[in-house]
């Protein structure tokens, strides 16, 4: 049985035009690039080095699961970094997204411990003491995001051992430099209330949240910084839970006192004065 030429479909072009009008090219003419040479993947993979001999079964989860950590911390960093600036800029829709967004990381951080708590302590202590002294306290990128978060502390700096000229500059930056809530801060500038002390900032908080009407957009803000502060907050306890669930009251491979000093970082709140706020509404 013939077939009607208006029956006929031709071939799909490997062609496509995007909104911006540029040519772009499907499929794997020209190879140009590659699933594993963009993410890097022989890089990548091969990054995870066992320091147990013989080859500790879980050491290679641990690996993975910390550098997994440190890819999530950079993201935060990044998003953390333009929300601030998006509210410099008076970009509050902005900023609300990425808060969101990083609201969504910090859930997957949380969860992520389950699958650290996998591994049985006995399976842990197989290679635990060929960490030393290496320390998750030394984990500058998880330093970043509390200073640029508001939790500035120099005595981090002082204190820390074994990190590169490059991390101290990196860290002895973000002490310099202004925080999210020093944004938030400015958003109150901006739109002429008073936050000039801690006392003026409180006030303008309080207009903020008997005026809906008039400051939706500024209240809403402020209630995805509290909600990054708890999630912060839920990411310490679920961590202290799980050291001593670990290695309960024995000490940290950086020679700290573990989950002792793990517990005595739970009351840290980033921003103060909108856990204060509850108390006046």
């Amino acid at each position: 049985m013939g077939v009607d030429s208006s029956d006929e479909r031709p071939e799909p072009s490997v062609d496509a035009t995007v909104g911006s009008g540029c040519d772009i090219h499907f499929g794997e003419s020209g190879a140009l690039l590659t699933y594993g040479g963009y993410l890097q993947l022989p890089r990548l993979l091969s990054a995870q080095r066992l320091e147990s001999e013989p080859p500790a079964h879980d050491e290679l989860l641990f690996i993975t699961i910390h550098q997994v950590f440190e890819l999530w911390f950079q993201q935060l960093l990044h998003e953390a970094e333009t929300a601030r600036d998006a509210m410099a800029e008076v970009r509050l829709w902005w900023a609300k997204h990425l808060l969101h967004r990083m609201h969504v990381i910090s859930r997957v951080l949380i969860h992520q411990v389950d699958i650290l708590e996998t591994m049985t302590p006995q399976d842990f202590l197989v290679f635990r003491q060929k960490l030393s002294p290496a320390s998750g306290f030394q984990s500058v990128q998880f330093r970043e995001l509390e200073f640029i978060s508001g939790a500035k502390d120099p005595s981090f700096v002082r204190r820390f051992r074994g990190i590169t000229e490059e991390e101290a500059a990196r860290l002895s930056r973000r002490l310099a430099e202004p925080t999210l809530w020093d944004a938030f801060i400015g958003v109150l500038a901006a739109r002429g209330l008073p936050s000039s002390c801690d006392e003026e900032i409180a006030a303008a908080l309080l207009t903020v949240a008997r005026d809906r009407a008039h400051h939706a957009d500024v209240w809403e803000l402020a209630e995805a910084l509290i909600q990054h502060d708890e999630l912060a907050a839920a990411w310490r306890a679920r961590h202290v839970t799980m050291v001593e669930r670990m290695i309960g009251t024995k000490t940290g491979t950086g020679g700290s006192s573990g989950a002792a000093y793990l517990r005595s970082r739970l009351p840290l709140r980033y921003y103060p004065l909108l856990w204060d706020l509850r108390s006046e509404l």
